[in-house]
């Protein structure tokens, strides 16, 4: 039998509410037909937004939405954003070589900052830091963030229907700078970044900036950056402005989205529990440069990234893929990981929100259907904000990696337990010990589980939903069963 034991005096930390952050990019169909449909659109909308991705997306109140890109933020011009939308000019994606679609730029930074506070999330932008100047970004930031009226910048924020200033908390300074970024080197990016940092503070100083780490978990990129960063300012992140640095991590694919073996299964589950070594073995570098963690780090994009063309637009959306139970497992384990790393990460936006990778929705003309991740980012929400418990987890083995996958929070009183059955075809039995704490009645059972491969579509869009129901629970030990493939929350 599997066991948890859920420690209660031994808090790890507050769970950030930004660990279950998301990922917006204009990227073949996130914006265009997904998230935004037009005001004229007979899609029923709010101001052009998808309605009925605006109220499920905000049911699972969603912290923080990071924008505009990804790569597209490499060549992105904010001017092109705003003023009225029918002047604005149509430019090239930076993802045109890839699908032909050209940049309306109808979403710019006033329609971005509303949509956001329609669905209740905190701003991330992501500054270009590779084909513009310092000087450009501080003037994005001067155009959010200054009082209503106070510098020239505000006032033409003013002519175009947002006097009062944005509130943008979290600035992001170059993406990916390792590769389509500039391919810079890692003293190359701490370079430009300083410079950047420097300009920019002058109008943002009360706001996060977020460095760019490495691809994955190169130790060697994050020793490099750091030590070139912090060269000549005594070490102290408040002299080089840098408040967050952030990770790129896709656990990749094994098999296709929807047809896979149970060795793939097992193989890509492999691949997403790498996610821990990658948080502990990062974070223990950024300690030797910051061992009082005034740095967050920042998981700005993670998921699964399979071969496109398997959702609804049948490949004409860029990288657009159906989202199975497999990849709800993964969005369950991933989101155990976070939470039980709350002490090291202050950040994670899961890649992407719509018609894309590891997406919580697919749209298209009037319909739109939840995907699984969107049911697992739901049940687990009321993680946000807790008081993260340290689990100990006694499991089986699954093909090669742990059967169950837990963590837990507590708030008010009331638990929460989130646990993962890793296994293809197999239940599994969990006894439940608490240490320091006693059920103190009946518990609530939710469990998203179906076939290994099955997944939600605008004909059968509840093929994949999660099922409660209530367990008895007495004294400090109880035993749960999983279903297969599952994810389960417990709350009592």
């Amino acid at each position: 039998m599997n066991t948890v034991h859920i420690l209660y005096p031994e808090h790890i930390g507050t769970i950030n509410p930004n660990i279950y952050g998301h990922f917006s990019e204009h990227i073949g169909g996130v914006f265009y037909d997904g998230i935004w449909v037009g005001e004229d659109s007979k899609v029923p909308n709010i101001h052009g937004f998808r309605k009925e991705l605006v109220e499920l997306f905000a049911k699972i109140k969603p912290p923080v939405l990071r924008w505009p890109g990804g790569c597209f933020a490499e060549t992105y011009d904010w001017r092109d954003g705003i003023g009225p939308r029918e002047k604005r000019p149509t430019t090239v994606n930076w993802w045109y070589n890839d699908d032909g679609r050209l940049e309306s730029n109808q979403v710019g930074t006033h329609e971005f900052v509303e949509f956001c506070s329609l669905v209740g999330a905190k701003p991330c932008f992501a500054a270009n830091a590779t084909t513009t100047t310092p000087m450009e970004i501080r003037n994005w930031m001067e155009y959010c963030l200054f009082p209503e009226g106070s510098t020239t910048l505000a006032q033409l924020r003013g002519q175009n229907g947002s006097p009062a200033p944005f509130d943008i908390p979290y600035w992001g300074l170059g993406n990916e700078n390792w590769g389509g970024g500039g391919n810079m080197t890692p003293e190359d990016y701490a370079a430009v970044y300083r410079k950047y940092a420097m300009v920019c503070d002058s109008v943002a100083r009360s706001r996060a900036f977020v460095a760019c780490g490495p691809n994955g978990n190169s130790l060697d990129w994050t020793r490099r950056f750091f030590q070139k960063l912090f060269d000549g300012l005594d070490g102290h992140p408040n002299n080089c402005k840098i408040d967050g640095y952030a990770v790129h991590y896709y656990c990749g694919t094994a098999g296709t989205a929807t047809q896979f073996t149970k060795e793939q299964w097992y193989e890509l589950l492999t691949k997403a529990a790498y996610m821990e070594d990658i948080i502990v073995q990062q974070r223990g570098v950024m300690d030797s440069y910051d061992p009082q963690r005034r740095i967050g780090m920042v998981v700005d994009e993670w998921g699964c990234w399979h071969q496109g063309g398997s959702g609804p637009s049948k490949g004409y959306n860029l990288f657009e893929q159906q989202s199975t139970m497999r990849d709800a497992v993964v969005a369950g384990m991933t989101l155990n990981i976070f939470n039980n790393h709350c002490d090291k990460v202050m950040m994670a936006n899961v890649a992407q929100l719509v018609n894309n990778l590891h997406s919580l929705f697919l749209a298209g003309g009037d319909q739109l259907v939840a995907t699984p991740n969107y049911y697992v980012f739901d049940m687990m929400k009321e993680h946000q904000g807790a008081g993260g418990l340290r689990t100990v987890v006694e499991a089986e083995q699954a093909g090669n990696i742990a059967q169950v996958s837990a963590s837990a929070s507590v708030k008010d009183g009331k638990t929460l337990v989130t646990l993962v059955n890793t296994s293809y075809d197999q239940e599994a039995e969990v006894r439940l010990a608490l240490q320091g704490g006693g059920f103190a009645g009946d518990g609530e059972l939710v469990c998203l589980s179906a076939k290994p491969d099955a997944y939600n579509t605008f004909e059968d869009p509840q093929a994949v939903r999660p099922v409660s129901s209530k367990v008895a629970l007495n004294g400090s030990e109880a035993v749960v069963t999983l279903p297969a493939a599952s994810v389960c929350c417990l709350r009592f």
